[in-house]
């Protein structure tokens, strides 16, 4: 089938990407420059430019596309940037897709689990509420505007991921270079939960997702083990068999380095499972972050 993709070419779109093409998939890459060749198709999410021609007749829709949440500091400007290349992206990408003669069967929009905001040590699943703050928020509005394709026909999940572990990007690359010289720290107290998911279960997650149409709605892409910060900073220092710090890294550092992120997406969390993925029969590959760690590391 052939299956549009945005956020090509980040961490999961490159992972995903090369993985539906193995699976014998025809892959369209929705691009921000030129497009160089039959497999991509320029689009503007900002200017609400796209080329329905490029999505006519794909038999589903895997939107990626957004500024990284943590990679920069918050200040007003990047926080209106996060929320302008969600909500207008997506809404950019379901005008389009509502107004196809030969509209897509599937649109699997990404999301967080941010939704759920800090919930301490009270686990949570997609039957829950959504939570205080500006990523819960910033979830919402999300996930609504990709929710309105539903009216159109089109099938919509919304993949509410954890922190996604890969050596080769996201987050747990930025930390490795720390952890190797030995001076990896718990974040703040170090009780505030980690949900996480290794880039293989996320990729399996999803693929697992496009071969059953009868999962819609959200789909916490999480690992059934969620850990605290303590337990994932010994945990990575182990598999690296390095040391850590005695005392935590302070909230204060934290908050000059990365602003509002380090309050809502370092310092506290939603102690998240993946309830619908597991109900439904999807297998994890790595359910501990040992196994994680070990297979990444």
């Amino acid at each position: 089938m052939t299956i549009i993709l945005t956020g090509a070419s980040g961490l999961l779109g490159s992972a995903l990407g090369a993985a539906l093409r193995d699976d014998g998939h025809r892959v369209v890459r929705l691009v921000r420059r030129a497009a160089q060749g039959q497999d991509e198709s320029f689009w503007n999410p900002a200017e609400g430019l796209i080329d329905p021609g490029a999505l006519e007749g794909a038999r589903a829709v895997v939107h990626l596309a957004g500024a990284g949440i943590g990679d920069r500091r918050w200040t007003d400007a990047y926080k209106r940037e996060i929320v302008r290349s969600r909500v207008e992206g997506t809404r950019t990408l379901v005008d389009a897709l509502s107004g196809l003669n030969r509209k897509p069967e599937r649109l699997l929009s990404a999301s967080g689990i941010h939704f759920y905001g800090d919930t301490g040590d009270r686990i949570v699943d997609e039957s829950d509420p959504a939570g205080q703050g500006f990523l819960p928020d910033l979830v919402v509005r999300w996930e609504a505007e990709a929710q309105r394709a539903a009216a159109a026909g089109i099938g919509v999940t919304t993949l509410r991921s954890g922190l996604v572990l890969s050596a080769s990007g996201g987050s747990l690359a930025r930390m490795l270079p720390v952890f190797k010289l030995g001076l990896g720290a718990p974040m703040g107290s170090g009780r505030q939960f980690w949900s996480w998911v290794s880039l293989e279960d996320w990729v399996g997650s999803v693929r697992y997702i496009l071969q059953k149409p009868e999962i819609t709605g959200p789909v916490n892409v999480t690992s059934p083990n969620p850990v605290n910060n303590v337990d994932f900073t010994r945990s990575l220092a182990k598999a690296l068999r390095r040391p850590t710090l005695p005392l935590g890294v302070p909230p204060v550092a934290l908050r000059l380095a990365l602003g509002g992120f380090a309050d809502e997406g370092i310092l506290a969390g939603p102690r998240a499972i993946p309830r619908r993925l597991t109900e439904s029969g999807y297998l994890f590959r790595h359910k501990s972050i040992n196994e994680a760690f070990s297979a990444i590391l």
